[in-house]
């Protein structure tokens, strides 16, 4: 049975992004969370009013000892399954201007974004090397391409993420895995509830904030079959910041 594996699926674009998967592509879904049961749960009971199936998984992925041991007993506990999707999409904001940042929070948004794609890509791709074939999504942000004042620690992080995705991609072509990332611009979700969107707004071509949906639609394409020549690409998804 094929699954796809969402970190921190109990909010926000990774709940988005699970419901997605699973009405598409009929994947069983892995619901990461860290602190959020309740949100996890959520998520999984909207899966299967839709149909669908999956089941919730606890670890921090900012935690490598945590990532291992979670995913090697589930991994050890479903040999009928196959984690064929990855989608590195946990992550938090810690913002504030460089010159007084405390270490703890850039480091705890490059240990969530960065390090966590780390901690679970490299268990997973594990698998995916054997069977010579999967798919792994990297939520990136606009602040990774552009980096945004008040958010060198998240525009950090993210633009790591950007750069591994690139590297990753040509190391596993051959055996048919593809590594993309997408980079949402402003999207409305519990990460920019404190954003005064009427002003932001204006910056926007399209004058509007995203929908998770929205982001959700390009992941699950990603994630599908249609998508196999497309590796090492970083998607915007941004309302024509760009344009």
């Amino acid at each position: 049975m094929n699954c796809a594996l969402v970190t921190g699926a109990s909010r926000g674009l990774g709940k988005s992004i699970a419901i997605q998967l699973a009405k598409d592509l009929g994947l069983y879904i892995l619901i990461n969370y860290a602190s959020s049961r309740d949100g996890a749960q959520d998520t999984l009971n909207q899966i299967k009013e839709l149909g669908g199936d999956g089941e919730i998984i606890r670890f921090d992925v900012s935690n490598k000892v945590d990532t291992d041991t979670a995913l090697d007993k589930w991994i050890s506990e479903n040999e009928d399954k196959f984690i064929s999707v990855l989608v590195n999409n946990a992550g938090i904001t810690r913002d504030g201007l460089f010159m007084w940042m405390p270490e703890k929070d850039w480091d705890d948004v490059n240990n969530i974004s960065s390090k966590g794609m780390f901690n679970v890509t490299q268990k997973v791709i594990q698998l995916m090397l054997r069977k010579r074939t999967g798919r792994i999504v990297n939520i990136a942000s606009l602040s990774g391409l552009k980096g945004v004042a008040g958010q060198t620690n998240y525009s950090a992080a993210k633009g790591a993420m950007i750069g591994a995705t690139k590297a990753l991609a040509q190391e596993v072509a051959k055996r048919k895995i593809t590594v993309n990332a997408v980079a949402p611009g402003f999207i409305q979700s519990d990460m920019t509830d404190d954003l005064d969107e009427a002003d932001l707004k204006r910056m926007v071509p399209m004058n509007r904030f995203g929908k998770a949906e929205e982001v959700a639609h390009l992941v699950s394409f990603l994630a599908s079959d249609k998508a196999a020549y497309i590796t090492g690409e970083v998607i915007n998804i941004n309302g024509g910041i760009y344009s």
